[in-house]
């Protein structure tokens, strides 16, 4: 589960990373970067109808949040991220989410490490 503290809450924080960061867009998801001065880690996430019902809506953001709290401890300090995501992921499985969301941090150079296999260095 991602921690409370480590959650974008606000419009203005989503605002902010959405379009003074870097963006990397993958078939399922667009991930919004800010990297920051130091601090906690946050992340948000964005699921739009277009992606489905509020069922389909609140299963995706579940199992982005579980992908992206995995992922938090290897983010540089301060770092905010935004999760936007695409209508391929109402389908998707969580091992394509996650290989989405590795690629897209590689892309961004924020993955520690440049592939994996369920989350170790290769």
């Amino acid at each position: 589960m991602l921690p409370v503290d480590a959650r974008l809450r606000r419009s203005e924080e989503f605002r902010a990373v959405m379009r003074g960061g870097a963006r990397a867009g993958r078939r399922r998801l667009v991930l919004h970067a800010l990297a920051g001065s130091g601090g906690q880690t946050r992340a948000g996430f964005v699921v739009s109808k277009a992606v489905g019902n509020s069922v389909v809506r609140h299963r995706v953001v579940r199992r982005l949040r579980h992908l992206v709290a995995d992922r938090l401890g290897t983010l540089p300090d301060g770092s905010a991220l935004v999760v936007r995501a695409l209508p391929p992921a109402a389908t998707a499985s969580s091992a394509e989410l996650g290989a989405d969301l590795d690629a897209a941090l590689r892309r961004l150079s924020l993955a520690p490490y440049s592939a994996t296999t369920n989350g170790t260095a290769v």
